[in-house]
């Protein structure tokens, strides 16, 4: 089987965050694994995780993997591509809160282009928000508005009746987390269609994230963590109009940092007497927020009446259940933190100059809180949304999923044992090389294999009296079979392609393969020889290097953003010596 080399054990670099939280703040530290879930309550407490299932419209036949797998940008737009499957295990799902019936559907690859504008722009007049994805979690996931797309049908007298195509009379729209909360799992997640989304705050993601979430693996349960909160919430996604929704803590005082941090409170209060509200029990009277964005008169014709409050149409059971405490004679910043669009101007640690930004909203007792992630409205305009394609250049700032690049931990050592442990790819198959002067390499193992959560070990034993002792870690050329759907997949990894020296081309913001001829002057050292380094333009540094044939050498490159275009120059070099220059021998474009 052919390997290519991936990298050495000499040091590991230090990872450069992006300063720009568009960019850096989605979550791909686990877009190496496969997407997993829980098929049944059985399933879960056995703790047997699926890697590809069926029921419905959700069908994996092969697995695939989790999260975010590329993230890039324009001038105008920041692009993912996502499976749209979380990394945290998802399911198991059911209809009733006894868990005897199935929810229809599993989720699938919905193999998603999502872009976000660069620059929000915050309009006068604010446009509702639709039935579907108004963003996406940094994870990759839809991110859903509070409704769950039924409203009760006035001429029936029930919910959910078909009026003219449509879900109801769109006057009293029930609350997603009030209605289907039971359908969703431990995450807080359920699926439209093989649509995985969030209606309320992603507990599961924010875990993952440390936001203040405590996390039971035996029960595979999340809760809202008892200790005091120290930090300020994450970005937990971004909307579609480009402005970032964060966790449920924020700082005190909106502009200030040093004001200490605390859960945010939601600017909707339930119309049950407390909070300013006038408690109701029949609902013939839309609260006015509602009235302003259906564009009606609050005091409704009978024909347009709700349900009265019962046991079966508790308050809360509808959005228009809440009142907006703007509208009581409360201030924003004093009663309240968020406005009608759930949205505050303030500082962040990642805009210490200040933004508009959404904040998911919780109870006191952790539970979620109207109106959870948006308002009715988005604040910005949503202009951005799902793509066919991307049809503009772009620089790529993230590869991953099949294209990720393997993460080498430090080594331990243990008296004569040394341990060796990554971050591969799941499906991955890796050989260990060891040589005691980087000329004569020697298999350490058979293959080993990424798997569960992509991290790949081996230990070896006994290697005190080895003296010098180097690693290299290869992967295989081919991934075991997956759900390519969506990837911008490139076999063989680099997650830029592959391009040649000299002669070849490579684009600025990508990681590329550069498979290098060598002059045969000066003479060539011996093929199991290892180049030291190997550089394009002086400064842009080649890993993963190998020599897979005497005249041949191959590196991958991540080429800056900002590189210099036109013809760059490759140096090879060997220790000890030659040295091999290619003038203009790879150009950046």
């Amino acid at each position: 089987m052919n390997h290519r080399p991936l990298f050495l054990l000499l040091f590991a670099a230090p990872f450069a965050a992006l300063a720009d939280p568009q960019l850096s703040s989605w979550y791909t530290a686990d877009s190496g694994q496969y997407a997993r879930i829980y098929q049944s309550t059985a399933a879960e407490t056995a703790g047997t995780k699926s890697t590809t299932w069926s029921r419905g419209t959700g069908t994996q036949s092969n697995p695939t993997y989790a999260t975010v797998s590329e993230v890039s940008h324009s001038t105008s737009w920041v692009y993912i591509r996502t499976t749209g499957l979380a990394s945290h295990v998802m399911g198991p799902w059911y209809l009733d809160a006894a868990k005897t019936t199935n929810f229809p559907n599993f989720p699938s690859n919905t193999a998603v282009i999502y872009r976000i504008p660069r620059v929000p722009v915050i309009p006068a007049s604010k446009t509702l928000t639709g039935l579907g994805t108004t963003g996406r979690a940094v994870n990759g996931v839809s991110l859903f508005d509070s409704r769950d797309a039924f409203s009760y049908v006035n001429a029936s007298a029930t919910d959910a009746t078909p009026v003219n195509g449509l879900t109801g009379d769109g006057i009293w729209n029930r609350d997603g987390y009030h209605n289907e909360g039971v359908t969703f799992d431990p995450a807080l997640a359920h699926q439209a269609g093989n649509n995985y989304h969030y209606h309320a705050h992603p507990i599961g993601l924010r875990y993952q994230l440390g936001d203040h979430v405590d996390y039971n693996a035996a029960t595979n349960r999340y809760t809202e963590s008892a200790a005091a909160v120290t930090g300020h919430s994450p970005i937990l996604a971004w909307a579609a109009d480009g402005l970032p929704v964060y966790g449920p803590y924020g700082y005190s005082s909106a502009l200030d940092a040093g004001s200490g941090v605390r859960r945010m409170v939601s600017g909707f209060a339930l119309r049950d007497g407390a909070n300013g509200t006038a408690a109701i029990a029949v609902r013939q009277i839309l609260p006015a927020w509602a009235a302003r964005v259906q564009s009606r008169s609050a005091m409704l014709a009978a024909n347009q009446y709700g349900p009265a409050v019962s046991t079966n149409y508790a308050l809360g059971h509808y959005i228009e259940d809440f009142e907006y405490r703007g509208d009581l004679g409360q201030t924003q910043g004093a009663d309240f933190d968020l406005n009608e669009q759930n949205v505050r101007f303030c500082v962040t640690p990642e805009f210490p100059a200040g933004t508009w930004a959404y904040f998911t909203t919780i109870n006191a007792d952790g539970t979620p809180a109207y109106p959870y992630t948006t308002g009715r409205q988005y604040y910005g305009t949503p202009s951005g949304g799902a793509v066919a394609s991307i049809t503009e250049t772009v620089t790529t700032h993230f590869s991953g999923g099949p294209n990720k690049t393997d993460v080498l931990d430090s080594p331990v050592i243990s008296g004569g044992d040394v341990t060796l442990a990554w971050s591969g790819i799941e499906g991955g198959s890796y050989t260990v090389q060891t040589s005691p002067d980087l000329s004569i390499w020697t298999d350490l193992t058979p293959t080993v294999a990424a798997s569960g959560d992509d991290e790949v070990q081996i230990t070896e034993t006994g290697t005190g009296g080895n003296g010098s002792r180097f690693y290299k870690i290869a992967r295989s050329e081919t991934l075991a079979v997956f759900d390519s759907n969506g990837f911008n997949y490139t076999q063989g990894g680099g997650g830029g392609g592959s391009t040649v020296a000299p002669g070849g081309t490579a684009a600025r913001g990508t990681t590329v393969v550069v498979t290098i001829t060598l002059p045969t002057t000066p003479p060539q050292p011996p093929a199991n020889l290892i180049p030291a380094s190997v550089t394009i333009g002086g400064t842009i540094v080649g890993t993963s290097i190998s020599r897979p044939a005497q005249g041949t050498v191959v590196a991958t490159f991540t080429i800056p953003a900002g590189a210099t275009t036109g013809a760059q120059d490759v140096s090879v070099t060997f220790t000890p010596a030659p040295t091999y220059n290619l003038t203009g021998g790879i150009t950046i474009q």
